[in-house]
């Protein structure tokens, strides 16, 4: 129902419990007659290829191999009445895991023996998400309407996304989602943001909000709508520029996070609740990859389908450009100014 995901290392909720795999990649070896068959399905991809895969010169090269999934460990994470993890991540150096679910408790575990570490009530009802930062805080966000803030299981302050942002008083809103995420071009910042929807479904729906804090005094920043499909779930990409979102309609959409401008958007591109959306990495192969483009977010649903979702380079002004064309213009607005009333200078 839920997962997380740390190097080669899954966690996976699975009812009231967390399974702890270890997966591993193993290519497998072509025989002679394999690669006598690819060699000769090569060369009909090439005879059959398209203009436009003529033009930048891209192949298809087909690779051959084996996932191989290790058990690790197990271990039952929730004890409600009708208990369900929820929710499950691992913290930056990737030593601990959270898990929260129907019973409100967090719990802490260590990777991989699964030894529980801590445990604490954070919310009456199920835990909607939680996020743990880098300097060992953790954001916890619940079915009872809060967001909180803790130090291990000390209760530092609770998150008010209305402090600045808009107010309704026969409308109740709850958190649904929470992320950290870095500051593009600031190595030591951080950001926090949230998904906050409304608690009840109404026959002429209100909008949703995505909210941006900073990820130190815990204050908010920024909260701006972000539609009225109700936001099943968020992400943040490994540089914080972007954020992915997914709606229970089946709808995607990619936001800019510093301005928490829509840039991206796909109408139910699944057609039923998408339940994850997550970012290319940018390390890695995930820039050659992503090519020409400047993103891109895998979205994954109900109906059993993976999506790739591509965010085209956004064209921009050259600065130079941009202060000749003043220039210019200024100039232009002397000459006219000079014509229509001669010795005006």
């Amino acid at each position: 129902m839920n997962l997380a995901l740390a190097g080669d290392i899954l966690a996976a909720g699975q009812d009231a419990h967390c399974q702890l795999l270890r997966f591993r990649v193993h290519k497998q070896k072509d025989n002679k007659a394999e690669k006598a068959g690819s060699k000769e399905q090569g060369l009909r991809q090439r005879k059959g290829a398209t203009p436009a895969e003529k033009k930048s010169g891209a192949e298809t090269h087909p690779e051959g191999g084996e996932l191989k999934v290790e058990n690790l460990q197990a271990v039952q994470t929730d004890f409600g009445s009708d208990p369900l993890q929820k929710v499950v991540c691992f913290n930056h150096d990737n030593t601990l895991l959270a898990t929260g679910g129907t019973d409100g408790f967090v719990r802490v575990w260590k990777v991989p023996s699964l030894e529980k570490v801590l445990e604490f009530k954070a919310h009456e009802g199920d835990i909607e998400d939680l996020a743990l930062g880098p300097d060992g805080k953790l954001v916890t966000v619940g079915w009872d309407l809060k967001a909180s803030v803790w130090q291990k299981d000390q209760l530092l302050m609770q998150l008010h996304w209305q402090e600045n942002g808009p107010t309704f008083s026969n409308t109740p809103y709850r958190y649904q989602a929470c992320r950290f995420g870095q500051v593009p071009d600031q190595p030591s910042g951080l950001r926090l943001f949230t998904v906050q929807i409304p608690h009840k479904r109404l026959r002429q729906p209100p909008p949703c909000y995505l909210t941006a804090w900073d990820g130190s005094s815990f204050l908010p920043l920024r909260t701006k709508p972000c539609g009225n499909e109700v936001i099943s779930c968020l992400s943040v990409s490994d540089s914080g520029t972007f954020l992915g979102l997914g709606t229970v309609t089946g709808s995607v959409a990619i936001y800019i996070a510093f301005s928490l401008q829509r840039l991206y958007y796909m109408r139910e591109a699944h057609g039923i609740v998408v339940t994850d959306v997550a970012f290319l990495p940018e390390k890695g192969r995930g820039p050659e990859l992503l090519g020409s483009h400047e993103t891109a977010l895998f979205s994954v649903a109900v109906d059993s389908r993976c999506q790739l979702h591509l965010l085209p380079s956004r064209r921009s002004v050259p600065v130079w450009l941009l202060l000749l064309l003043c220039v210019g213009l200024i100039v232009v607005t002397i000459l006219l100014l000079q014509s229509a009333f001669p010795g005006f200078l």
